[in-house]
């Protein structure tokens, strides 16, 4: 299935990214990379072999677009407004869940710090990982 610059993403597209993106390895390096050029090389690559092409530059943009309008319609749902859905909440809800969130911390000098906390883990669901 050829696809060029500009055109939009078909289904079957999506869930080969998201096949891609929820291995661990993957997940593991994207989070927290900023420079992460190569890893949007390797998933292009990766998604050749499933018949989608894709260059890093429309994975990269595909990953960012999805991974807001997760955090969007997360945000609405944990706010009370289960009207706002994705098509793929589910499946990137499964991804996302496990991803750790900086925050921060008060010190006792009045300043911020940096802290990782993992949203929505238990030591069950963990080790299933």
């Amino acid at each position: 299935m050829e696809s060029g610059a500009g055109k939009h993403w078909t289904e079957e597209e999506v869930k080969a990214l998201l096949s891609v993106w929820s291995e661990k390895n993957i997940r593991t390096q994207l989070h927290g990379t900023l420079r992460n050029k190569g890893i949007f090389i390797y998933i292009a690559k990766r998604l050749q072999e499933l018949g989608v092409c894709r260059d890093w530059k429309q994975c990269r943009a595909k990953y960012k677009n999805l991974k807001y309008e997760y955090r969007t319609v997360k945000y609405a749902h944990n706010s009370g407004d289960v009207t706002k859905t994705m098509k793929f909440f589910h499946d990137l809800d499964a991804i996302l869940r496990y991803e750790p969130v900086t925050q921060l911390a008060a010190e006792e000098n009045g300043r911020c710090s940096a802290t990782e906390t993992q949203l929505n883990t238990s030591p069950t669901t963990d080790s299933t990982q």
